[in-house]
């Protein structure tokens, strides 16, 4: 008898899509297929197995095959994309499509990599004669020379070059072998203070139930430290871990430390900057059981992990963790949503948590284990100056306080951060005769000036254009940059001082280089560490006393509700970098406005007492977590065609239930974006039951409406 499949394609349809197949039966829930869809073949996933079809049959098209190189996808994992599809307002086949790896929407079948790699005779003689200049080749060799090494081990051993493997592998230097037997091994680097091992009793206790944790300590309190042996205790069950991080910039140097720390097990990575095949190909070892340990940004909340038994979220707070574009979903969300599916806990971790997070943790739907110390005992918390920059600054940007504090360090041979989160050389290029400044032509933002290859870079599309020689508007030749972003501050560094070595750390200066960069800063080898919050975030820089915070108030007053909150987080958290070890830190932060609350919360080390004073400010305006929000967004080539489709919506929006308000159309605070005028509004309620469904009813009506307008509904959204 011939089936009927129903199947989920990455399509922007609200539906799924019934296909003819002769082979398909129940256990086929899950897989991959190949279908034709229009004038293209497309991989889709097969959600259902019928014998009908509100269609006629033989207007149904035969599906091409099914792709069984790959067992089909667990229930559990199409269940999360599911929710994802239902909570987040978005196609079931588009979070489906989006939750797999891109090379999975393929049809080629995988290379298997469950093998592990060994030196050769030959690899062993032609070691000794390797010249200087064959660094990746020597690296390979004497990595294997100490023991056999995974294929995803070895790309890693490798700086990702595949091409040396390859030919170590064709010059008979190296050869593949079956995995040696398992045996769970943990380095302890050195015993758990009583508030660790507190925080870790407490966790393992709940290792067998769901429940959600906050780790909240201090900087330097050893949040990491617990949750690694909470993780040597999973994993010795025959259970699975998955930990989640921020940013791409952190994977690095947590993945050598967890190479470091679990020698023996089998570690996966997820971040979208790796190669499409490996990727994949760690993916599906997860999925399959193979991986003791999966270590990630958001996207590796959708690694199916058939043993799971402990998500850990680092920096929960982190504005990363939600998807902005495509699929706009919440890892961190996401996360403790599969915990609960999984019956297994949860730990978010942070110095600064999100206002949520530290609400549930109040009032108890969250359980909070708290680190007040620092993990290291000669290591104690920096002392924060603030510096009144109305007095102190000198023409250069640096404050004379600040200044004497690297002169010092300097002389003591100790490591400085300067921190300023803008990258470029000047944030603007003016003309001081005519006004004219370099904004984009495509968006609502100017254009960021760049020393290295003399160009102006949109920070928002891409779009860049060389610097120009006079003022396009008056011909002036005296244009100015305006202000200064870590390449300025750089050049103003080191020619203040030329015996230093100065070392900037930025999306710029990192492309391909991150790795080498962050290994010459923890060396010691360079004296002033300039940077964006790529400098901020979980590293542990021992000879760094000093952190000098610039141009901290760009933050401070700006529209979006919850500047202060991040704001607050990132100056903790750069703050954080000074004094980890046994040196004392000083944290000087240059400031207009040094009697402001949020400064002097910071001084004193008291983020909670100012978190209580901005819930209570948002309790009073009406804002999360005390109200559930979404904004439906739309951009049109005109502001006004994207205001029109909005009042329109609006029209057709079911009757709104008591608790729930709609906010009237208004342009967003960047209002043009790529070519295109951006718009939006806000939809609030204080049940979240209630405005889901009012959603989902009216995200079937405007699906739809024939419009050529983009839009897209932001469920809990983050920025405005």
């Amino acid at each position: 008898m011939i089936s009927v499949i129903r199947v989920a394609l990455d399509v922007p349809v609200p539906r799924l899509f019934d296909y003819l197949c002769a082979d398909a039966h129940e256990e086929d829930v899950g897989a991959r297929v190949l279908v034709s869809f229009g004038p293209r073949q497309m991989v889709g996933i097969i959600v259902e197995v019928a014998t009908d079809s509100a269609l006629p049959l033989d207007r149904l098209k035969s599906c091409e095959r099914i792709l069984r190189d790959l067992p089909p996808l667990p229930g559990e994992w199409i269940a999360l994309a599911k929710f994802c599809s239902e909570y987040y307002q978005m196609p079931i086949g588009e979070a489906l499509l989006t939750a797999l790896p891109p090379r999975l929407r393929r049809a080629e079948p995988l290379a298997d990599t469950d093998c592990f790699y060994s030196i050769t005779v030959p690899g062993r003689a032609v070691l000794q004669h390797l010249q200087p200049r064959q660094k990746i080749l020597r690296r390979i060799l004497e990595a294997l020379l100490a023991k056999p090494q995974t294929g995803s081990q070895l790309t890693h051993t490798a700086h990702t070059n595949r091409t040396k493997i390859r030919e170590c592998i064709a010059n008979l230097w190296i050869e593949k072998h079956t995995p040696p037997s398992e045996v769970h091994e943990f380095v302890i680097a050195h015993p758990l203070n009583e508030e660790q091992s507190n925080a870790l009793e407490q966790a393992k206790a709940a290792l067998k139930e769901y429940a959600s944790f906050l780790l909240f300590g201090i900087t330097g309190s050893g949040k990491t430290e617990v949750y690694l042996n909470l993780i040597a205790h999973v994993i010795s069950e025959g259970r699975q871990a998955l930990v989640l991080v921020p940013e791409i910039a952190l994977t690095p140097s947590l993945e050598s430390l967890f190479r470091e720390r679990f020698p023996t097990a089998k570690l996966c990575i997820q971040h979208s900057e790796m190669g499409q095949v490996e990727r994949a190909q760690s993916w599906v070892e997860a999925s399959q059981g193979k991986a003791h340990i999966v270590l990630g940004t958001r996207l590796a909340v959708f690694v199916p992990m058939p043993r799971l038994g402990l998500i850990v979220v680092d920096e929960e707070q982190d504005s990363s963790y939600k998807q902005q574009d495509g699929l706009r979903y919440s890892a961190r969300d996401l996360a403790i949503f599969k915990a609960r599916q999984w019956n297994v806990p949860a730990l978010l971790c942070s110095a600064t948590p999100s206002l949520e997070t530290l609400h549930h943790a109040h009032t108890g739907r969250y359980r909070l284990l708290r680190l007040t110390k620092r993990a290291h005992k000669s290591a104690r918390l920096p002392a924060i100056h603030l510096v009144d920059t109305r007095k102190s600054l000198n023409g250069e940007g640096l404050s004379e306080p600040l200044l004497q504090a690297l002169t010092h360090r300097l002389e003591r041979r100790e490591q400085s951060v300067l921190f300023l989160n803008r990258r470029g050389f000047a944030p603007v290029l003016a003309c001081g005769h005519c006004g004219w400044v370099s904004g984009c032509p495509r968006c609502s933002v100017n254009l960021v000036m760049h020393l290295a290859g003399r160009v102006l870079r949109c920070h928002h599309c891409g779009f860049h254009s060389q610097i120009p020689r006079a003022c396009p508007q008056c011909g002036n030749l005296d244009l100015a940059p305006l202000g200064r972003g870590t390449e300025r501050l750089e050049t103003e560094v080191t020619a203040k001082f030329p015996h230093a070595h100065v070392l900037r750390i930025d999306s710029d200066s990192s492309r391909g280089k991150l790795r080498g960069l962050l290994e010459t800063a923890h060396s010691g080898d360079a004296d002033i560490l300039v940077g964006t919050q790529l400098l901020a975030k979980g590293h542990h820089f021992e000879r760094v006393t000093l952190v000098g915070v610039l141009n901290a108030d760009a933050g401070l007053f700006a529209a979006d509700y919850r500047a202060p909150e991040r704001l607050f987080a990132q100056l903790q958290q750069v703050a954080g970098r000074a004094g980890r070890a046994n040196l004392p830190g000083e944290v000087f932060i240059q400031t207009r406005f040094p009697l402001h609350p949020l400064y002097r919360a910071l001084q004193q080390q008291n983020y909670e007492g100012y978190a209580r004073e901005l819930l209570e400010e948002r309790r009073t305006a009406g804002f999360p977590p005390f109200i559930h929000e979404a904004a439906l967004r739309a951009q049109a080539p005109t502001m006004e065609t994207s205001l029109t489709f909005l009042k329109t919506a609006v029209s057709l929006a079911p009757e709104a239930p008591e608790p729930l308000t709609i906010y009237d159309p208004a342009p967003a605070s960047l209002s043009k974006l790529a070519g295109l005028e951006r718009a939006q509004l806000v939809v609030q309620s204080h049940s979240r039951p209630i405005l889901q469904e009012f959603l989902r009813t009216w995200n079937k009506t405007l699906c739809a409406l024939q419009t050529k307008v983009r839009w897209h509904f932001d469920v809990d959204p983050i920025e405005f």
